[in-house]
């Protein structure tokens, strides 16, 4: 029996849909919440569906694009959602993040998570007070070193930073698979909170040492590309979800299936596709909860993306 929050969640998510006219079945959304899962340094709860904003929020502020992705931001707060990951360099995203967390009035319903991609540690801080400008906020949740930039300069700059209480958790970023050896160096000398990277049905290596390594060493992960850029739709286009996916998984859409693909790992704590559309938020939601892939499961999934 769902509980008042939960009903209340599924009520606004159902006129969300209707707004955008969702054509997905939305019933599945009273079933349960949001599932969520610990941030390891602080036993801290997610929930395993958060929100990318790089191409999606690069909009002109002053313009009608915002309209719908105000729409994609009620749905992911009102569908019990919280992290939002944004950077400098995705343009105008961050301040465009910013703006519609402040119109929503959600700050303090949203975790935000944005990056440093400087070199030299008065450039970093330049950026970083740019950041805490765009996003509105006297603090931030989670600070990355966008792509392994001057990580040693950075991370000691956003050290100091959290003892001051401006940010609450660190982290380093990556998004090719050739940068994950150079991750796991860094992991093992720099002592981070978060590590986001790139992990989908097509791209597996973050499962031989990245993601293993974090679960042993409490690093919590943010996850990119698990759509790779569309790339992974285009194998399965015009082609319907396998019966199975839904029966045994509660998958209706292929994006369902490859997020539940990836949050199947545990040493996942959050997935962050981005999206400019409502009902495709209504659907990426829908991942995060029900029946997660057994490793029998995961197999058939990868077959389906061969």
């Amino acid at each position: 029996m769902p509980t008042r929050r939960q009903f209340v969640q599924y009520t606004a998510m159902l006129g969300a849909a209707a707004s955008c006219g969702s054509l997905m079945a939305p019933l599945a959304l009273a079933a349960q919440p949001l599932l969520q899962r610990k941030i390891p340094a602080t036993g801290e709860l997610l929930p395993v569906i958060g929100l990318g904003t790089s191409q999606t929020f690069d909009v002109d502020p002053a313009s009608t694009d915002m309209a719908p992705l105000y729409e994609v931001l009620k749905a992911f707060v009102e569908g019990g959602a919280k992290l939002i990951d944004t950077a400098p360099s995705y343009r105008r995203a961050e301040r465009v993040t910013g703006d519609l967390v402040s119109q929503a009035g959600a700050h303090g319903k949203v975790f935000l998570a944005t990056k440093v991609s400087s070199t030299g540690r008065e450039a970093g801080m330049s950026q970083i007070e740019a950041s805490f400008k765009a996003l509105r906020t006297d603090t931030i949740d989670l600070i990355q070193v966008h792509n392994l930039q001057d990580t040693h300069t950075q991370l000691a700059l956003l050290r100091e930073l959290k003892a001051q209480g401006r940010i609450r958790y660190i982290g380093v970023t990556h998004y090719v698979e050739s940068a994950h050896d150079e991750l796991l160096a860094v992991l093992k000398k720099e002592p981070v909170d978060f590590v986001q990277v790139n992990y989908s049905i097509g791209a597996r290596n973050a499962e031989r040492s990245l993601l293993p390594y974090c679960a042993e060493h409490g690093i919590a992960t943010l996850i990119n590309r698990t759509f790779e850029a569309g790339r992974l739709f285009a194998k399965v286009k015009g082609r319907a979800v396998p019966e199975w996916a839904t029966a045994e998984l509660d998958a209706t859409s292929w994006a369902q299936l490859m997020l539940k693909f990836v949050l199947a790992n545990p040493a996942v704590t959050t997935v962050i596709p981005a999206t400019s559309q409502p009902r495709y938020m209504l659907d990426n939601l829908l991942a995060g909860q029900g029946r997660l892939p057994d490793a029998r499961q995961l197999e058939r999934i990868a077959a389906e993306f061969a």
